[in-house]
Protein backbone atom coordinates (compact mmCIF):
# COMPACT_ATOMS: atom_id res chain seq x y z
CA UNK A 1 0.00 0.00 0.00
CA UNK A 2 1.24 3.57 -0.69
CA UNK A 3 2.70 5.42 2.27
CA UNK A 4 0.89 8.68 3.08
CA UNK A 5 3.17 11.54 4.13
CA UNK A 6 2.57 12.73 7.68
CA UNK A 7 0.95 16.13 8.00
CA UNK A 8 3.08 18.91 9.38
CA UNK A 9 2.13 19.61 13.00
CA UNK A 10 1.47 23.28 13.69
CA UNK A 11 0.52 25.39 16.66
CA UNK A 12 -1.56 28.52 16.07
CA UNK A 13 -1.12 31.73 18.04
CA UNK A 14 -3.82 34.38 17.95
CA UNK A 15 -2.77 37.90 18.94
CA UNK A 16 -4.76 41.07 19.34
CA UNK A 17 -5.48 44.06 21.48
CA UNK A 18 -8.02 43.72 24.27
CA UNK A 19 -10.26 46.18 22.44
CA UNK A 20 -10.40 43.75 19.48
CA UNK A 21 -11.21 40.49 21.26
CA UNK A 22 -14.05 39.56 18.89
CA UNK A 23 -11.94 40.15 15.79
CA UNK A 24 -9.09 38.13 17.28
CA UNK A 25 -11.36 35.12 17.87
CA UNK A 26 -12.77 35.09 14.33
CA UNK A 27 -9.33 35.68 12.83
CA UNK A 28 -7.88 32.74 14.77
CA UNK A 29 -10.67 30.49 13.54
CA UNK A 30 -9.91 31.62 10.01
CA UNK A 31 -6.19 30.94 10.60
CA UNK A 32 -7.08 27.32 11.43
CA UNK A 33 -8.85 26.99 8.06
CA UNK A 34 -5.85 28.54 6.32
CA UNK A 35 -3.44 26.14 8.03
CA UNK A 36 -5.55 23.12 7.11
CA UNK A 37 -5.82 24.38 3.53
CA UNK A 38 -2.01 24.59 3.43
CA UNK A 39 -1.80 20.92 4.44
CA UNK A 40 -1.11 21.17 8.16
CA UNK A 41 -2.44 19.38 11.21
CA UNK A 42 -3.32 21.86 13.94
CA UNK A 43 -2.34 20.32 17.28
CA UNK A 44 -2.83 23.30 19.60
CA UNK A 45 -4.04 26.89 19.71
CA UNK A 46 -3.01 29.78 21.94
CA UNK A 47 -4.36 33.30 22.16
CA UNK A 48 -3.32 36.45 23.98
CA UNK A 49 -5.18 39.74 24.15
CA UNK A 50 -2.86 42.56 25.24
CA UNK A 51 -2.93 46.25 26.03
CA UNK A 52 0.06 46.72 23.73
CA UNK A 53 2.33 44.55 21.61
CA UNK A 54 5.84 43.68 22.78
CA UNK A 55 8.20 45.12 20.13
CA UNK A 56 10.74 42.30 20.29
CA UNK A 57 8.39 39.31 20.10
CA UNK A 58 4.78 40.62 19.98
CA UNK A 59 3.83 38.41 22.94
CA UNK A 60 5.01 38.41 26.56
CA UNK A 61 7.57 36.08 28.19
CA UNK A 62 4.91 34.07 30.01
CA UNK A 63 3.05 33.28 26.81
CA UNK A 64 6.34 32.39 25.09
CA UNK A 65 7.09 29.85 27.82
CA UNK A 66 3.57 28.43 27.51
CA UNK A 67 3.91 28.01 23.74
CA UNK A 68 7.42 26.53 24.08
CA UNK A 69 6.05 23.87 26.42
CA UNK A 70 3.28 23.16 23.91
CA UNK A 71 5.81 22.83 21.07
CA UNK A 72 7.83 20.32 23.09
CA UNK A 73 4.77 18.40 24.32
CA UNK A 74 3.10 18.16 20.92
CA UNK A 75 6.37 17.71 19.02
CA UNK A 76 5.19 20.47 16.72
CA UNK A 77 7.16 21.46 13.64
CA UNK A 78 5.84 24.99 13.14
CA UNK A 79 4.22 27.84 15.05
CA UNK A 80 1.95 30.12 13.02
CA UNK A 81 1.27 33.64 14.31
CA UNK A 82 -1.92 35.41 13.27
CA UNK A 83 -0.15 38.69 12.52
CA UNK A 84 2.67 39.76 10.26
CA UNK A 85 6.00 39.48 12.06
CA UNK A 86 9.01 41.71 11.58
CA UNK A 87 12.32 40.00 10.79
CA UNK A 88 13.70 40.60 14.29
CA UNK A 89 10.52 39.31 15.95
CA UNK A 90 10.63 36.15 13.87
CA UNK A 91 14.28 35.57 14.74
CA UNK A 92 13.66 36.10 18.47
CA UNK A 93 10.68 33.75 18.47
CA UNK A 94 12.59 31.01 16.62
CA UNK A 95 15.37 31.22 19.17
CA UNK A 96 12.91 31.08 22.08
CA UNK A 97 10.52 28.41 20.76
CA UNK A 98 13.01 26.20 18.86
CA UNK A 99 10.55 25.79 16.00
CA UNK A 100 9.96 27.20 12.57
CA UNK A 101 8.01 30.46 12.87
CA UNK A 102 5.75 31.75 10.11
CA UNK A 103 3.08 34.42 10.19
CA UNK A 104 -0.33 34.83 8.61
CA UNK A 105 1.10 36.54 5.54
CA UNK A 106 3.58 33.72 4.87
CA UNK A 107 0.83 31.14 5.29
CA UNK A 108 -1.43 32.87 2.76
CA UNK A 109 1.48 33.20 0.34
CA UNK A 110 2.09 29.48 0.70
CA UNK A 111 -1.54 28.69 -0.20
CA UNK A 112 -1.33 31.00 -3.20
CA UNK A 113 1.81 29.14 -4.31
CA UNK A 114 -0.21 25.91 -4.30
CA UNK A 115 -3.23 27.40 -6.07
CA UNK A 116 -1.59 29.43 -8.86
CA UNK A 117 -2.23 27.72 -12.18
CA UNK A 118 -1.50 30.21 -14.96
CA UNK A 119 1.92 31.63 -15.74
CA UNK A 120 0.74 35.10 -14.68
CA UNK A 121 -0.57 33.76 -11.39
CA UNK A 122 2.71 32.01 -10.64
CA UNK A 123 4.70 35.15 -11.47
CA UNK A 124 2.48 37.24 -9.19
CA UNK A 125 2.78 34.79 -6.31
CA UNK A 126 6.54 34.45 -6.65
CA UNK A 127 6.98 38.22 -6.69
CA UNK A 128 4.85 38.53 -3.56
CA UNK A 129 6.80 35.75 -1.83
CA UNK A 130 10.22 37.19 -2.59
CA UNK A 131 9.15 40.75 -1.73
CA UNK A 132 7.98 39.43 1.63
CA UNK A 133 11.08 37.30 2.26
CA UNK A 134 13.78 39.77 1.19
CA UNK A 135 13.79 41.90 4.38
CA UNK A 136 13.63 38.71 6.46
CA UNK A 137 16.83 37.13 5.16
CA UNK A 138 18.97 36.28 8.16
CA UNK A 139 21.54 33.54 8.46
CA UNK A 140 19.82 31.93 11.43
CA UNK A 141 16.46 31.82 9.69
CA UNK A 142 17.91 30.31 6.49
CA UNK A 143 19.83 27.53 8.19
CA UNK A 144 16.96 26.58 10.47
CA UNK A 145 14.30 26.71 7.73
CA UNK A 146 16.44 24.51 5.47
CA UNK A 147 16.40 21.83 8.15
CA UNK A 148 12.66 21.75 8.80
CA UNK A 149 11.15 22.53 5.37
CA UNK A 150 7.39 22.11 4.90
CA UNK A 151 4.74 24.81 5.00
CA UNK A 152 6.04 28.28 4.28
CA UNK A 153 8.92 27.07 2.12
CA UNK A 154 7.18 26.04 -1.10
CA UNK A 155 7.99 27.38 -4.55
CA UNK A 156 10.49 30.22 -4.52
CA UNK A 157 10.83 29.77 -0.75
CA UNK A 158 13.30 26.93 -1.40
CA UNK A 159 15.22 28.90 -3.99
CA UNK A 160 15.55 32.06 -1.92
CA UNK A 161 17.13 30.12 0.94
CA UNK A 162 20.10 29.35 -1.34
CA UNK A 163 20.48 32.76 -2.92
CA UNK A 164 22.22 35.72 -1.46
CA UNK A 165 20.31 38.98 -1.14
CA UNK A 166 21.59 40.37 -4.43
CA UNK A 167 20.43 37.29 -6.31
CA UNK A 168 16.93 37.64 -4.86
CA UNK A 169 16.89 41.31 -5.77
CA UNK A 170 17.87 40.36 -9.31
CA UNK A 171 15.07 37.79 -9.41
CA UNK A 172 12.56 40.39 -8.20
CA UNK A 173 13.63 42.79 -10.95
CA UNK A 174 13.29 39.99 -13.50
CA UNK A 175 9.82 39.09 -12.22
CA UNK A 176 8.71 42.71 -12.36
CA UNK A 177 9.82 42.94 -15.99
CA UNK A 178 7.97 39.71 -16.83
CA UNK A 179 4.85 40.95 -15.06
CA UNK A 180 5.05 44.30 -16.80
CA UNK A 181 5.06 42.47 -20.11
CA UNK A 182 2.08 40.38 -18.99
CA UNK A 183 0.30 43.53 -17.79
CA UNK A 184 0.80 45.16 -21.18
CA UNK A 185 -0.63 42.09 -22.87
CA UNK A 186 -3.55 42.05 -20.43
CA UNK A 187 -4.04 45.78 -21.00
CA UNK A 188 -4.24 45.25 -24.77
CA UNK A 189 -6.76 42.46 -24.30
CA UNK A 190 -8.73 44.63 -21.87
CA UNK A 191 -8.74 47.57 -24.27
CA UNK A 192 -9.93 45.32 -27.05
CA UNK A 193 -12.69 44.02 -24.79
CA UNK A 194 -13.64 47.52 -23.65
CA UNK A 195 -13.82 48.68 -27.25
CA UNK A 196 -16.73 46.27 -27.63
CA UNK A 197 -19.75 48.09 -26.16
CA UNK A 198 -20.58 45.56 -23.44
CA UNK A 199 -20.90 46.31 -19.69
CA UNK A 200 -18.28 44.73 -17.43
CA UNK A 201 -19.34 43.01 -14.20
CA UNK A 202 -16.93 41.85 -11.46
CA UNK A 203 -17.82 39.19 -8.88
CA UNK A 204 -16.06 40.09 -5.64
CA UNK A 205 -16.25 38.89 -2.07
CA UNK A 206 -14.63 36.97 0.71
CA UNK A 207 -12.79 33.79 -0.16
CA UNK A 208 -14.91 30.63 -0.43
CA UNK A 209 -18.30 32.38 -0.66
CA UNK A 210 -19.16 30.71 -3.98
CA UNK A 211 -18.23 33.31 -6.61
CA UNK A 212 -17.10 30.73 -9.17
CA UNK A 213 -20.23 28.65 -8.58
CA UNK A 214 -22.29 31.82 -9.03
CA UNK A 215 -20.55 32.58 -12.34
CA UNK A 216 -21.42 29.08 -13.51
CA UNK A 217 -25.05 29.62 -12.45
CA UNK A 218 -25.29 32.98 -14.21
CA UNK A 219 -24.07 31.44 -17.46
CA UNK A 220 -26.43 28.47 -16.90
CA UNK A 221 -23.48 26.14 -17.19
CA UNK A 222 -22.76 27.20 -20.77
CA UNK A 223 -19.07 27.80 -20.05
CA UNK A 224 -18.13 26.26 -16.74
CA UNK A 225 -15.26 27.54 -14.59
CA UNK A 226 -13.43 25.65 -11.86
CA UNK A 227 -15.16 25.88 -8.48
CA UNK A 228 -14.38 24.10 -5.22
CA UNK A 229 -15.27 24.40 -1.54
CA UNK A 230 -11.79 25.57 -0.55
CA UNK A 231 -10.11 28.79 0.50
CA UNK A 232 -8.60 30.54 -2.54
CA UNK A 233 -9.68 27.71 -4.87
CA UNK A 234 -9.29 30.06 -7.85
CA UNK A 235 -6.72 32.84 -8.20
CA UNK A 236 -6.84 33.74 -11.87
CA UNK A 237 -9.67 35.93 -13.20
CA UNK A 238 -12.13 34.20 -15.51
CA UNK A 239 -14.57 36.09 -17.73
CA UNK A 240 -17.82 34.74 -19.16
CA UNK A 241 -20.74 36.17 -21.12
CA UNK A 242 -23.99 36.51 -19.12
CA UNK A 243 -27.41 37.19 -20.64
CA UNK A 244 -29.66 39.75 -18.89
CA UNK A 245 -33.49 39.74 -18.75
CA UNK A 246 -33.75 42.43 -21.46
CA UNK A 247 -31.83 40.06 -23.79
CA UNK A 248 -28.68 42.17 -23.65
CA UNK A 249 -25.53 40.66 -22.21
CA UNK A 250 -22.61 41.58 -19.99
CA UNK A 251 -19.10 40.23 -19.40
CA UNK A 252 -18.85 38.88 -15.83
CA UNK A 253 -15.40 38.28 -14.30
CA UNK A 254 -14.68 36.10 -11.27
CA UNK A 255 -11.90 37.63 -9.13
CA UNK A 256 -9.59 36.37 -6.40
CA UNK A 257 -11.27 36.07 -2.99
CA UNK A 258 -10.55 38.56 -0.24
CA UNK A 259 -9.69 37.82 3.38
CA UNK A 260 -9.04 39.65 6.64
CA UNK A 261 -5.53 41.13 6.72
CA UNK A 262 -4.91 40.28 3.06
CA UNK A 263 -1.14 40.81 2.68
CA UNK A 264 -0.25 44.09 1.04
CA UNK A 265 2.39 42.24 -0.99
CA UNK A 266 -0.39 40.19 -2.56
CA UNK A 267 -2.58 43.20 -3.26
CA UNK A 268 0.38 44.83 -5.01
CA UNK A 269 1.35 41.71 -6.97
CA UNK A 270 -2.22 41.01 -8.07
CA UNK A 271 -3.01 44.63 -8.91
CA UNK A 272 -3.26 43.97 -12.65
CA UNK A 273 -5.74 41.18 -11.93
CA UNK A 274 -7.70 43.30 -9.48
CA UNK A 275 -7.94 46.12 -12.02
CA UNK A 276 -10.99 44.21 -13.27
CA UNK A 277 -12.71 45.53 -10.13
CA UNK A 278 -11.75 49.14 -10.86
CA UNK A 279 -12.97 49.02 -14.46
CA UNK A 280 -16.26 47.26 -13.77
CA UNK A 281 -19.64 48.88 -14.41
CA UNK A 282 -21.09 46.90 -11.51
CA UNK A 283 -19.68 44.90 -8.60
CA UNK A 284 -21.61 41.81 -7.54
CA UNK A 285 -20.51 41.62 -3.90
CA UNK A 286 -21.07 38.06 -2.69
CA UNK A 287 -21.28 37.11 0.99
CA UNK A 288 -21.74 33.73 2.67
CA UNK A 289 -25.11 33.33 4.40
CA UNK A 290 -23.49 30.75 6.70
CA UNK A 291 -20.65 33.00 7.92
CA UNK A 292 -20.69 33.71 11.64
CA UNK A 293 -18.49 36.80 11.34
CA UNK A 294 -20.40 38.63 8.61
CA UNK A 295 -19.49 42.11 9.82
CA UNK A 296 -15.75 41.35 9.84
CA UNK A 297 -15.93 39.80 6.37
CA UNK A 298 -17.94 42.74 5.05
CA UNK A 299 -15.36 45.16 6.42
CA UNK A 300 -12.46 43.22 4.87
CA UNK A 301 -14.17 43.26 1.46
CA UNK A 302 -15.16 46.93 1.69
CA UNK A 303 -11.64 47.94 2.77
CA UNK A 304 -10.05 46.24 -0.24
CA UNK A 305 -12.66 47.66 -2.64
CA UNK A 306 -11.83 51.12 -1.28
CA UNK A 307 -8.08 50.45 -1.50
CA UNK A 308 -8.57 49.57 -5.17
CA UNK A 309 -10.38 52.85 -5.78
CA UNK A 310 -13.67 51.14 -6.64
CA UNK A 311 -15.93 52.21 -3.78
CA UNK A 312 -18.04 54.40 -6.12
CA UNK A 313 -18.73 51.58 -8.58
CA UNK A 314 -22.43 50.52 -8.41
CA UNK A 315 -22.92 47.37 -6.36
CA UNK A 316 -25.36 44.48 -6.26
CA UNK A 317 -24.97 42.77 -2.87
CA UNK A 318 -26.09 39.18 -2.35
CA UNK A 319 -26.04 36.41 0.25
CA UNK A 320 -25.14 33.05 -1.27
CA UNK A 321 -25.75 29.51 0.08
CA UNK A 322 -29.27 30.20 1.42
CA UNK A 323 -30.14 26.60 0.60
CA UNK A 324 -28.06 25.68 3.65
CA UNK A 325 -29.79 27.91 6.23
CA UNK A 326 -33.11 27.44 8.01
CA UNK A 327 -36.21 29.64 7.96
CA UNK A 328 -35.25 31.54 11.14
CA UNK A 329 -31.76 32.34 9.83
CA UNK A 330 -33.22 33.49 6.54
CA UNK A 331 -35.68 35.85 8.20
CA UNK A 332 -32.88 37.24 10.37
CA UNK A 333 -30.79 38.04 7.29
CA UNK A 334 -33.77 39.70 5.59
CA UNK A 335 -34.35 41.83 8.68
CA UNK A 336 -30.69 42.84 9.17
CA UNK A 337 -29.83 43.33 5.49
CA UNK A 338 -33.01 44.39 3.65
CA UNK A 339 -31.05 45.68 0.64
CA UNK A 340 -29.38 42.34 -0.14
CA UNK A 341 -30.65 39.52 -2.30
CA UNK A 342 -30.77 35.96 -0.99
CA UNK A 343 -29.59 33.43 -3.55
CA UNK A 344 -28.25 29.93 -3.95
CA UNK A 345 -25.78 29.49 -6.77
CA UNK A 346 -25.90 25.72 -6.16
CA UNK A 347 -29.68 25.35 -6.68
CA UNK A 348 -30.31 28.38 -8.90
CA UNK A 349 -32.66 30.09 -6.43
CA UNK A 350 -32.64 33.87 -6.84
CA UNK A 351 -30.83 33.93 -10.20
CA UNK A 352 -33.58 35.98 -11.93
CA UNK A 353 -33.45 38.54 -9.09
CA UNK A 354 -29.70 39.01 -9.28
CA UNK A 355 -29.83 39.40 -13.05
CA UNK A 356 -32.51 42.08 -12.62
CA UNK A 357 -30.38 43.83 -9.98
CA UNK A 358 -27.35 43.80 -12.29
CA UNK A 359 -29.44 45.23 -15.09
CA UNK A 360 -30.76 48.01 -12.82
CA UNK A 361 -27.25 48.87 -11.65
CA UNK A 362 -25.97 49.80 -15.12
CA UNK A 363 -26.62 53.48 -14.50
CA UNK A 364 -23.69 54.54 -16.67
CA UNK A 365 -25.38 53.08 -19.75
CA UNK A 366 -28.37 54.47 -21.63
CA UNK A 367 -31.09 52.90 -23.79
CA UNK A 368 -31.78 54.66 -27.08
CA UNK A 369 -34.09 53.95 -30.06
CA UNK A 370 -33.11 55.12 -33.52
CA UNK A 371 -34.74 54.78 -36.93
CA UNK A 372 -32.60 54.59 -40.06
CA UNK A 373 -33.84 54.53 -43.61
CA UNK A 374 -33.15 51.33 -45.47
CA UNK A 375 -30.83 53.29 -47.74
CA UNK A 376 -28.54 53.99 -44.73
CA UNK A 377 -27.44 50.38 -44.38
CA UNK A 378 -23.82 51.54 -44.67
CA UNK A 379 -24.08 52.77 -41.06
CA UNK A 380 -24.81 49.28 -39.69
CA UNK A 381 -21.13 48.73 -38.84
CA UNK A 382 -20.98 52.07 -36.98
CA UNK A 383 -23.94 51.03 -34.85
CA UNK A 384 -22.45 47.68 -33.86
CA UNK A 385 -19.08 49.29 -33.09
CA UNK A 386 -20.59 51.84 -30.72
CA UNK A 387 -23.53 50.04 -29.14
CA UNK A 388 -25.01 46.77 -28.03
CA UNK A 389 -28.06 46.09 -30.21
CA UNK A 390 -30.93 44.92 -28.01
CA UNK A 391 -33.38 44.56 -30.89
CA UNK A 392 -33.65 45.26 -34.60
CA UNK A 393 -37.01 45.67 -36.37
CA UNK A 394 -37.25 45.89 -40.17
CA UNK A 395 -40.11 47.57 -42.00
CA UNK A 396 -40.70 48.58 -45.62
CA UNK A 397 -38.78 51.86 -45.50
CA UNK A 398 -36.77 51.89 -42.27
CA UNK A 399 -34.94 49.86 -39.65
CA UNK A 400 -35.53 50.50 -35.94
CA UNK A 401 -32.68 49.74 -33.53
CA UNK A 402 -32.94 49.56 -29.76
CA UNK A 403 -29.46 50.18 -28.32
CA UNK A 404 -27.62 50.04 -25.02
CA UNK A 405 -24.49 52.17 -24.95
CA UNK A 406 -22.49 54.64 -22.90
CA UNK A 407 -23.29 58.39 -23.13
CA UNK A 408 -19.91 58.91 -24.81
CA UNK A 409 -20.65 56.33 -27.47
CA UNK A 410 -24.14 57.79 -27.96
CA UNK A 411 -22.61 61.20 -28.72
CA UNK A 412 -20.11 59.59 -31.08
CA UNK A 413 -22.85 57.66 -32.87
CA UNK A 414 -25.05 60.75 -33.21
CA UNK A 415 -22.22 62.55 -35.00
CA UNK A 416 -21.58 59.62 -37.32
CA UNK A 417 -25.26 59.30 -38.22
CA UNK A 418 -25.96 63.06 -38.25
CA UNK A 419 -28.84 62.61 -35.79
Amino acid sequence: MPVTAALEKVILVGIGLKSEAGLMASSLEELRSLAETAGAKVVAEHAQAMRRYHPGSLIGKGKIQEIAASVAGQKADTVVFDMELAAAQQKNLERALRAKIIDRTRLILDIFAKRARTSEGRLQVELAQLSYLLPRLTGAWRSYSQQVGGIGTRGPGERQLEYERRHIQYRILHLKKDLERVRRQRGLRRQKRLSVPVPQIALVGYTNVGKSTLLNALTRGAARVYADDKLFATLDPTSRRVRLPDHSWVIATDTVGFIQRLPTTLVAAFRSTLEEVQLADCLVVVADALAENLEEQDKAVDDIIEELGAKDVPQARVFNKIDRIDFRQRKNLERRYPDRLLISAATGEGMPSILERIQESLRGWVIRDIDLPVSAARHTEDIYQCAQVLSKTDSADKVRYRLRLTPENWSRLQKKLNL
